[in-house]
C-alpha cells in the first residue's frame, strides 16, 4: 500500500484501465457497490494500522489533521450503508490520538497543530456521537467529552488582545499563521459549539456559538454582507483586511452550523442566514450544477486543498437533516456533483481511483489520494441522507457520554467550561493547513470572473 501511494502519476496513467464507476441516483444497490470501492481505494493510503506504524496518522504527504477528517467520512460512510469494515480502524486511531488531555492535542502533533487541526477530530468525535456510532469502552474517553475537550480547549483561546475577539489560526507563538485569525478555526468552533448543544441541550454551547457569528460577520467581516466566507484576517492592521479566498469547506461548517442554530432556534433571523449561506455556496458549482474548488482551473491544489469538496457535500448533506428547507434546493446540486465525481474514478491501474476535477467529465484527470477519494465518498453517499436518521441528541437516543470539563485538565472553573447548571443531556452526554493563497494569475483571475 505504501508502494501504491507514491507511484508516479504518469505510470497510473499508462497503465490506466477504462472501466470506472457507474451510479445511478436512488438505486440503492449501485450507489453503495459504489460507495465500497471508494472507501476501499481511500484507506489503501493508510498504514497506521500496521505493525510498527501509528495509529490515527496517513504519513507523508499527509498532514494529521486529514486523517481525522477521513476517520469521520468512514464514520459516515458507516451511517449511510451500515457497513463495519472500518470501524476497528476508526476507533483504534481515534483513541489513540486523544493525547493527555482527552482533546485531541497529542504530544507528537503539538509543535505544529493548528486549531483548524484539532477541530477536525473533534468533528469526527461529535459524528460519532450524533450517529451512534459504536461507544469506546468504558475505561477511555468517550466521543461527546473528546468534542467537548477540543472546544474546551480552543475557547479558552479566545483572544480579546487583538481584534475585539477570535481565534488564531494557530495554537503556538512560533508557528506562521500565529498573527492570522481565519474562517477555518472560527467557524469550526462555531460548528462543534452548534453541535454539541443540540446534542446536550446546554445553552452555553449556544452562546458560544451566538459570539462566534457575531464576530466573525459583525465585527470583522469574515462572513461577508452577502454571506460569502472568506479566509481570514491579520492582527497586524487588528483585522481591518481580509483575504477574500474562498473555500468550500469554511462556507460548508459555517452552512451547517447556522442549519443547526435554526433547529434551535426556528427564528427567521437563522433561516435568513442559512439559505444565504446556501445561495452563496453557488459559487462553488458550475452552471451544470457540478462542484469544484477555486484551484482546479489552474491545477494548482495543493495536498489539503484537495480534500476541501469532501466537507462542503458532507455539511450540505447533514444541513438537509436540521434544516429541511434546504433539501429541495439542494439536492439537486448533490445528485450531479455525485454523478460526474463517480465519472472521475476511473482512473489508475485498478480502473477505479478517483480523480479531482469532476467538471472533466469521464477523463480521469490523472490525480490520486486520500483527498480525491473522500471528496467522492462523501457527496456520492450524501445522496443517500434522505434514507438516514436524523443525529441523535442525549434525549433521543444518543448513548455517548459526556464530560463538560473535558480538556481542562479537570479544573470545572476553567474560562471555557460550561457554567450555565448541566443538564440531563450533560450527563447523558480536528493541518488543515489553511494556505493563505494569493491569487495573482491573469488565467485565474479571468476564471473567477466568469
Amino acid at each position: 500500500m505504501r508502494f501504491f501511494r507514491h507511484v508516479a502519476a504518469s505510470t497510473l496513467a499508462a497503465a490506466h484501465i477504462a472501466q470506472g464507476l457507474d451510479i445511478t441516483i436512488n438505486d440503492t444497490k449501485s450507489i453503495d457497490s459504489a460507495l465500497s470501492t471508494i472507501a476501499y481505494g481511500m484507506v489503501k493510503y493508510y498504514q497506521g494500522n500496521e505493525s510498527g506504524m501509528i495509529p490515527g496518522e496517513l504519513g507523508d504527504p499527509y498532514y494529521w489533521w486529514e486523517c481525522g477528517a477521513m476517520f469521520n467520512s468512514l464514520i459516515n460512510y458507516w451511517y449511510y450503508t451500515g457497513d463495519t469494515t472500518y470501524n476497528d480502524i476508526v476507533t483504534q486511531g481515534m483513541l489513540w490520538q486523544v493525547g493527555p488531555d482527552n482533546n485531541y492535542m497529542p504530544p507528537n502533533q503539538t509543535k505544529a497543530e493548528g486549531n483548524d487541526d484539532q477541530i477536525f477530530w473533534g468533528f469526527a468525535a461529535m459524528s460519532a456521537a450524533e450517529f451512534n456510532y459504536p461507544n469506546p469502552p468504558s475505561d477511555e474517553p468517550q466521543w461527546v467529552a473528546l468534542a467537548q475537550g477540543v472546544f474546551n480547549s480552543q475557547a479558552a483561546r479566545w483572544d480579546s488582545q487583538y481584534c475585539a475577539g477570535g481565534l488564531r489560526w494557530q495554537i503556538f507563538t512560533w508557528n506562521n499563521g500565529y498573527d492570522y485569525k481565519n474562517s477555518a478555526s472560527n467557524g469550526g468552533l462555531f460548528n462543534l459549539a452548534t453541535r454539541l448543544g443540540a446534542y446536550t441541550g446546554n445553552q452555553t454551547y449556544f452562546d458560544w456559538a451566538e459570539k462566534l457569528w457575531d464576530w466573525m460577520h459583525d465585527d470583522v467581516g469574515l462572513i461577508g454582507d452577502d454571506w460569502q466566507v472568506f479566509d481570514g484576517t491579520s492582527i497586524d492592521d487588528n483585522c481591518t483586511s481580509l483575504d477574500h479566498t474562498r473555500w468550500t469547506y469554511n462556507q460548508g461548517m459555517i452552512l451547517n452550523g447556522a442549519a443547526i442554530m435554526w433547529n434551535q432556534t426556528n427564528t427567521r433571523e437563522w433561516r435568513e442566514r442559512t439559505e444565504g449561506l446556501w445561495n452563496a455556496s453557488s459559487y462553488f458549482f458550475t452552471e451544470e450544477m457540478i462542484m469544484r474548488e477555486i484551484c482546479e482551473p489552474t491545477t494548482n491544489c495543493n495536498t489539503d486543498q484537495l480534500s476541501f469538496k469532501a466537507y462542503l457535500a458532507r455539511f450540505m448533506a447533514a444541513s438537509t437533516k436540521v434544516a429541511p428547507f434546504l433539501y429541495d434546493s439542494m439536492m439537486p446540486y448533490l445528485y450531479k456533483s455525485a454523478v460526474a465525481a463517480a465519472q472521475q474514478c476511473d482512473g489508475g491501474s485498478d480502473g477505479v481511483t478517483c480523480g479531482m476535477k469532476w467538471t472533466q467529465n469521464t477523463t480521469w484527470d490523472g490525480s490520486y489520494g486520500v483527498g480525491q477519494q473522500m471528496c467522492a465518498l462523501e457527496v456520492i453517499q450524501a445522496t443517500t441522507i434522505q434514507r438516514t436518521s436524523a443525529p441523535v441528541s442525549a434525549d433521543t437516543g444518543g448513548t455517548s457520554k459526556g464530560d463538560p470539563s473535558a480538556g481542562t485538565g479537570g479544573d470545572t472553573t476553567d474560562a471555557a467550561a460550561p457554567t450555565d447548571p448541566i443538564t440531563a443531556g450533560d450527563k447523558a452526554g480536528a493541518s488543515i493547513l489553511t494556505v493563505v493563497v494569493l491569487i495573482g494569475t491573469c488565467s485565474l483571475f479571468y476564471w473567477l470572473a466568469v
